[in-house]
């Protein structure tokens, strides 16, 4: 389920055969465009900056719809924050992070998705970014909080507002709904209406189980009465993948619970290492732990 990130075929063949295909054949039409859209195209891996803190991950087995997943902690389990990477990423890119909620007294909980990092299947999607958080949950109990980037962002808040008890969200560069992803996916490659029409409808089909509802479910703007907790969401204003706008859509949904930082020149990958994002991020963390002590 992926931002508007264009596949590896040339755009314009894959608009030249979808964009008339989905005028004869939508149901043919949508099975492809959902095929491209569900597929990341390559798996990120681990950066040397982040080599030492990843081998010090104890690594543990999950399995989301007969997928093999592999799990990550840092530390313990005790007190735990829960960390969920974006769209063709991986645990480790939190690697700068770690040692930070560490020194606080904080273990690190990780998984890399279906389809990325050193996890089976081929593909993925939000529902199952938020299956396998409650799945992390049930072993390690409520977290201290969430962390989350990109496309985890809005597993994060779908999670939450399903269960998944945290004191803090912090979400950096975040999706605020999930119908964002087919409208971007098909502008990014030049997809008609047609074709976004029929990708959303296999999206219900397939990842919502037919639910049409499953849109609202994961649309965090619409659920802010359910996700009852203090957010700080950072964002960069030259951010070309996710729009800024999709932030400051959170900051009028959450109004005062949310802390909005804006940033300039990170973009949308490089943020979520940034030293100042990190030192941003552990301190809304401690600020809850003084809170939680008080």
């Amino acid at each position: 389920m992926a931002p508007a990130q264009a596949p590896m075929a040339p755009k314009a063949l894959i608009r030249t055969v979808l964009n008339p295909a989905a005028r004869i054949a939508p149901g043919a039409a949508g099975r492809a465009a959902y095929q491209l859209f569900v597929h990341p195209l390559r798996r990120s891996r681990v950066r040397p900056s982040e080599a030492e803190v990843h081998r010090r991950a104890v690594t543990e087995r999950l399995t989301v719809n007969g997928k093999p997943v592999v799990g990550y902690r840092w530390g313990s389990g005790e007190r735990p924050v829960l960390l969920l990477h974006g769209w063709r990423s991986r645990a480790s890119r939190y690697a700068p992070l770690v040692p930070r909620l560490q020194e606080l007294g904080l273990s690190a909980v990780s998984f890399d998705a279906p389809g990325h990092g050193d996890s089976g299947g081929r593909t993925t999607g939000v529902p199952e970014f938020r299956e396998l958080a409650l799945r992390l949950q049930e072993r390690y109990g409520p977290f201290e909080a969430v962390v989350a980037h990109s496309l985890g962002v809005c597993a994060a808040f779908g999670a939450l507002a399903d269960g998944l008890r945290a004191g803090r969200l912090a979400a950096v560069a975040g999706v605020s709904r999930v119908g964002f992803f087919p409208a971007a996916f098909c502008a990014g490659l030049g997809l008609n209406a047609e074709v976004e029409g029929a990708l959303r409808a296999r999206i219900e089909r397939e990842l919502f189980g037919g639910d049409a509802g499953g849109w609202e479910r994961y649309d965090a703007a619409r659920r802010a009465a359910e996700v009852d907790l203090p957010v700080l969401v950072v964002h960069d204003e030259d951010d070309d993948v996710v729009p800024l706008g999709q932030a400051h859509r959170l900051r009028r949904a959450y109004g005062e619970r949310l802390d909005l930082v804006v940033t300039r020149g990170l973009g949308h990958r490089r943020i979520i290492a940034e030293p100042t994002v990190v030192d941003r991020v552990a301190g809304f963390l401690a600020a809850g732990l003084e809170v939680a002590a008080g």
